[in-house]
């Protein structure tokens, strides 16, 4: 379980950083992240580690630019030390998450998010899900009305939803969001 200041079941939402604008025959799916793009979702990730939430999984989208936003924010992790460890893993170890690319993700709805959220390992204490908008912030805002953005998540943006129950049970038990983060303003 990841150590921080949320315990329990912790799900993160990481928008993919800036891409490029498709140009000629560029398949949306093949846009890569520009610089700026790299940048902010590293430094999405040395804030997802200095606040604890290294994840157990991460669900990504086979997409190009969530794939390197992905790689961006594990090298953003990697770069800041857990607190009295080394940096890596929470607990100080070099154990690395559990990726998945899923095709689903790219293109998702929000049930389609929840059923392969609600399919994680049971023993995942914090879950990194890395997609696209509008999917990734409509299932922020169906997670918790209250608590989320309803502009929605900016280009790696980060918000982080405590899930009071099994991930079995995703979108039936409250999931109330608890942190946020923004690489740019």
């Amino acid at each position: 379980m990841t150590q921080g200041r949320v315990t329990g079941h912790t799900l993160v939402l990481l928008r993919h950083g800036k891409a490029a604008t498709p140009e000629g025959d560029v398949a949306d799916r093949d846009r890569a992240l520009t610089v700026r793009g790299q940048a902010d979702a590293a430094a999405a990730g040395a804030w997802l580690a200095r606040h604890g939430f290294r994840p157990d999984v991460v669900v990504c989208s086979p997409a190009r630019r969530t794939r390197q936003t992905w790689q961006a924010a594990e090298g953003g992790m990697a770069g800041v030390p857990a607190e009295g460890g080394m940096a890596g893993a929470p607990d100080g170890s070099d154990r690395a998450p559990r990726v998945r690319h899923e095709p689903a993700v790219y293109a998702a709805d929000t049930a389609d998010l929840l059923d392969l959220l609600r399919a994680v390992e049971p023993d995942a204490g914090t879950v990194l899900l890395v997609g696209h908008n509008p999917g990734i912030s409509l299932l922020s805002i169906a997670l918790d009305r209250a608590g989320a953005d309803r502009e929605g998540l900016r280009t790696s943006g980060v918000v982080v939803h405590r899930v009071t129950g099994a991930w079995a049970d995703l979108g039936t038990v409250p999931a109330p969001v608890v942190e946020r983060h923004t690489a740019r303003a």
